[in-house]
């Protein structure tokens, strides 16, 4: 739904760049909330996870090998290069992201061999904006702990599984030799040099057989031991991330309802006080002249009404922005409806929701989506907007605004923006918000569901 569009205002007014997340713990992505916390009691004697785990270790027992010559190959050359017009920071960045990859894969093996429940590794992101944010986006990934977790834990499971591929050799070996002492070969078998018959071999076939397959079982445990260890923190270091994120929450919380306030009172000092004062002398100027001129009384009466009008409108816009009786009675794509029809720029509505999240998801990304119409109209010399909401696969809402502004907003302590971000971070959610100068400017925020 699309309205006229509202005068730009002064150049004066606009801001500069700024790209932010909400802060969240220390092995979490800026912002983003804080996955269920991986279960530490997982069975790994079944029969059948010990088999799987020996089949897993086998195969990387191949291929693990063949991975780490490519990523010592990648480091080599990527030093080497390094002053040939940086081509190797190229390839160290191309490592950096392999190392990614790596561990990714291992958490998604080692979770699907065990379901412990553990979160993907997500690509680490700057809040800095530009060339430096690339370089600060690089230095993060390279030394984020998850992602190094994940390569020792491929690199154990590598060195267990070449360990496999011996014991599997001599499982076989001890089978050979077994059937070839059963049907009567002679000199079925040679160890250390020694030549094997007679009894001498079946007993050598068993043992070897029997401590290969042992050897094999035991790593096939202590594989998921060692992945437990490695890749699922302890009890105290999830309460302590559980801790770190509430107090995100909270502290978010907090934020947000101090620049509600702020908000508010601006508002009401601003706008509806000074309305309010003016129909009071109103009001007495017309009660000195009802005597004397009773065509004058009549015509600030008639002012003051049409100004308490104006004061109740102003009231009833600075209730909705406190609370959107639209939102609770019919769900958020009519409340953005309604907020569309209110903008002062043309809005282009793009809402797929299959139903209902919770209503402290749905306050804060329609509040988020209500401030940066605002701002766009306030300050970007926007001739249009386009919001798109969704539900992703992952149960969590995402919307994004984007103007087609002049760009260089700026998150200012107590501002519209950092309203947006303190918000969805009480909500558990993360705010990003991207304006170069020039433009565009986009703010997209993502929330559980659940929250």
């Amino acid at each position: 739904m699309t309205t006229a569009p509202f005068p730009p205002p002064p150049a004066d007014t606009l801001a500069t760049t700024a790209r932010l997340s909400a802060p969240s713990g220390s092995d979490a992505p800026a912002g983003s909330v804080a996955p269920a916390a991986p279960s530490r009691r997982a069975r790994f004697g079944s029969p059948a996870r010990i088999a799987g785990a020996v089949a897993h270790l086998a195969a990387l027992g191949l291929v693990g090998p063949v991975v780490f010559t490519a990523l010592f190959g990648l480091l080599s050359a990527g030093l080497g290069l390094l002053p040939v017009l940086l081509v190797g920071a190229v390839l160290l960045v191309g490592l950096v992201y392999a190392l990614f990859a790596v561990a990714w894969l291992e958490h998604a093996r080692v979770d699907g061999l065990y379901g412990l429940g553990l979160p993907s590794p997500r690509i680490r992101r700057s809040e800095k904006s530009g060339f430096g944010g690339f370089l600060h986006t690089i230095w993060l990934q390279t030394k984020d702990g998850r992602q190094w977790r994940g390569v020792a834990s491929f690199a154990a499971a590598t060195v267990m599984g070449l360990v496999v591929l011996v014991a599997a050799g001599a499982v076989a070996w001890g089978l050979t030799l077994l059937v070839g002492a059963v049907f009567g070969g002679r000199g079925a078998g040679v160890f250390a040099g020694i030549p094997l018959g007679g009894v001498a071999a079946p007993i050598a076939g068993v043992l070897a057989a029997v401590i290969g397959l042992a050897v094999m079982v035991g790593l096939g445990v202590l594989h998921g031991v060692v992945a437990r260890g490695i890749l699922v923190p302890s009890r105290e270091a999830q309460l302590e991330a559980q801790a770190r994120t509430f107090d995100t929450r909270r502290a978010g919380a907090v934020r947000a309802a101090e620049v509600e306030r702020t908000r508010i009172e601006r508002d009401l000092h601003d706008g509806v006080q000074p309305r309010l004062v003016s129909i009071g002398m109103t009001l007495g100027l017309a009660q000195t002249k009802i005597d004397d001129d009773p065509e004058a009384a009549k015509a600030l009466v008639a002012e003051a009404h049409a100004s308490t009008k104006s004061a109740i409108t102003e009231l009833r816009q600075l209730a909705r922005g406190i609370h959107a009786s639209v939102l609770e009675d019919r769900g958020l794509d009519a409340a953005l409806s309604a907020l569309a029809s209110r903008s002062h720029i043309p809005v282009t509505l793009d809402v797929r929701l299959t139903g209902r999240c919770s209503r402290a998801a749905e306050a804060a990304v329609y509040f988020s989506i209500a401030e940066a119409l605002t701002n766009a109209a306030k300050h970007s010399h926007a001739a249009a907007c386009r919001v798109s909401v969704r539900v992703r696969e992952d149960q969590t809402l995402w919307a994004r605004v984007e103007d087609d502004g002049l760009g260089g907003a700026r998150v200012v302590p107590g501002g519209g923006l950092d309203g947006i971000v303190n918000r969805v971070t009480a909500a558990g959610g993360s705010a990003r918000i991207d304006s170069p100068q020039g433009g565009p400017t986009s703010v997209e925020v993502t929330v559980p569901c659940a929250s």
